[in-house]
């Protein structure tokens, strides 16, 4: 296995005939999926997702991949292909166009109406092409053929991308339901036929490779929901993603069956499950669905389905944990969080589980019942697809270290050379020509803060900083000196926020400041920035000594 090196420089020019392939997100990571694809002097983009933030990111919306890599290559974009319409593989892609919004985008037709709505909020109207599984579509040298596969969301397709440099499937997010509700099942036929032809490179989900066997059947899942639901004699909240069209299908059934009316809460299960609804993904029973506004008035025999499954904080199921949504969570309610847990999301789901039981609620969760099951394939499956493709070369993608790694096992245990399965970071080079992948060299990427109106102005200083003032406090310090004989004229005046209360716990250290001041100016130093690294360096001494804490410490000096 190749793995990345600290010491890759910047990759040769691009040699003719060569697929040059490199991911800005997407790797060592769940979220920011988004791989660039050259040949030709061309770019193809295969998915332009989002990373949600961990409590190790404060005030941070959303992580976006580093376009920094295309900002001077705008205009060598042929087109950009989004496999399916999860947030994390389309949710950047408003800010990719907000720098050329006349990027052909291609989906299918749920990715792209999912897609539209998104892009409202940048107010863009984006130039789409919709395709299905069984086309093929000619995009500047790129020949793009589209393959159904089978995950927690209807019309996701895997793409196959021929350039005379070769045969690359991209698998996209995906797993191998053999009794999908919808019934569209993964394409292992066309799999195995392209296979035969020849796969050079094979890029496979590994989000799940360190799980043995396969994956459950949603169908699994129905017995439980149903058996809960019906064993609550109050309302019944189910939190789930707002484009997991398959799993709130089964809950309205069941609703339904059970005599129980529906209602969507929430800005984005709203605005999804309706385009589900007139597309025809979704199909909600005659007088079924309820109006936010009629919700109260219905009394106990309703399901909710909101968002919130991963502990947002504001997301409606946190929102309703906190006491600040309209909807309250009482006794005799159940909770049902029908989703898993992203890595990083834990400590924010298990918090709002205490509060919705400490109103009363029993809370129903993967951890407790089978209420969930993934929407990526175990290595049982992986496993099945690396031996019907027979690809000469692999590189795992989606998934943190332990899955891509998991997963490069996988391909070299049915055979695939270990020097020919490919292990790399975000922003490694991978050529591809005559047969064989390679690592050429790698490209700077970093993560791309969202924070509000802010897009890639908070650096990762910034998020040391925000942590440093929620754990450690906030000390300032004012000294005021003449500017003639550098003697103090006012102050240490000393405030704190986050440290301590009693302000008399300041008044050692104040003696400190003044005989640190006055041994820096006998001895020459002078100058306002110079004197503030005095106070800060004589400050910071005495609270790790003393106190054993970092605060932030921010030293003014001026002269008068």
């Amino acid at each position: 296995m190749n793995h990345p090196h600290p010491d890759l420089g910047l990759p040769p020019k691009l040699a003719a005939k060569t697929l040059r392939i490199v991911a800005l997100g997407g790797l060592g990571e769940i979220g920011r999926n988004m791989t660039v694809f050259e040949y030709e002097g061309q770019l193809l983009i295969v998915d332009c997702g989002v990373l949600f933030p961990s409590e190790t990111q404060p005030g941070v919306d959303l992580i976006l991949p580093d376009f920094s890599y295309l900002k001077e290559r705008m205009g060598d974009i042929a087109a950009v292909f989004l496999t399916h319409g999860h947030e994390d593989h389309i949710t950047a892609l408003g800010y990719l166009l907000r720098e050329r919004e006349d990027i052909q985008v291609i989906g299918s037709a749920l990715t792209l109406a999912f897609l539209k709505g998104k892009l409202r909020d940048h107010r863009i109207s984006p130039i789409v092409v919709e395709v299905k599984e069984g086309q093929s579509r000619k995009v500047g040298p790129f020949e793009l053929e589209f393959i159904a596969v089978n995950h927690s969301i209807p019309d996701a397709l895997a793409v196959a991308i021929k350039t005379p440099a070769g045969v690359v499937l991209h698998t996209g997010d995906f797993k191998m339901d053999q009794l999908p509700l919808d019934g569209r099942v993964t394409d292992l036929a066309r799999f195995a036929s392209l296979g035969q032809s020849g796969v050079d490179l094979f890029m496979v989900d590994s989000t799940n490779a360190d799980i043995p066997g396969f994956t459950t059947s949603e169908r699994e899942i129905m017995p439980v929901l149903e058996r809960v639901i019906d064993g609550t004699k109050a309302r019944v909240i189910v939190a789930s993603f707002a484009s997991h069209v398959h799993r709130i299908q089964q809950v309205i059934d069941i609703a339904y069956s059970k005599g129980r009316k529906v209602a969507f809460v929430g800005r984005s299960m709203v605005r999804n499950m309706t385009l589900a609804a007139e597309m025809g993904y979704l199909h909600i029973p005659p007088n079924t669905l309820l109006e936010a506004n009629e919700i109260e008035s219905a009394g106990d025999k309703v399901v909710l389905i909101c968002t919130g499954s991963q502990g947002e904080p504001l997301a409606a199921l946190s929102r309703m944990a906190n006491g600040d949504h309209q909807i309250r969570v009482g006794r005799d309610d159940t909770v049902i969080l029908a989703s898993s847990l992203i890595p990083g999301n834990e400590n924010s789901v298990y918090r709002v589980i205490n509060e919705l039981t400490r109103f009363g609620a029993r809370v129903v969760h993967k951890g407790n019942a089978l209420v969930h099951v993934s929407g990526h394939a175990a290595a049982g499956e992986l496993l099945y697809c690396y031996n019907v493709v027979k690809p000469k070369n692999v590189m795992p993608v989606h998934g943190e270290w332990r899955h891509m790694s998991a997963n490069a096992e996988l391909a070299i245990s049915t055979g695939v050379k270990p020097s020919n399965v490919i292990v790399v970071d975000n922003g490694v080079i991978v050529d591809l020509s005559e047969g064989r992948a390679r690592v050429v060299g790698a490209v700077p990427v970093g993560y791309v803060y969202v924070d509000g109106q802010s897009i890639g102005d908070i650096t990762e200083a910034s998020i040391k900083d925000r942590l440093i003032l929620g754990e450690e406090g906030f000390i300032s310090v004012i000294v005021v000196i003449d500017s003639q004989s550098g003697k103090i004229v006012a102050g240490p005046d000393i405030h704190a926020r986050g440290f301590a209360e009693d302000l008399a716990l300041f008044n050692e250290v104040k003696g400190r400041i003044e005989r640190a001041l006055t041994g820096a100016v006998a001895g020459g130093i002078n100058g306002t920035h110079q004197l503030s690294q005095v106070v800060r360096k004589t400050v910071g001494s005495w609270v790790g000594e003393e106190h054993r804490r970092r605060p932030m410490i921010v030293p003014v000096v001026i002269e008068v």
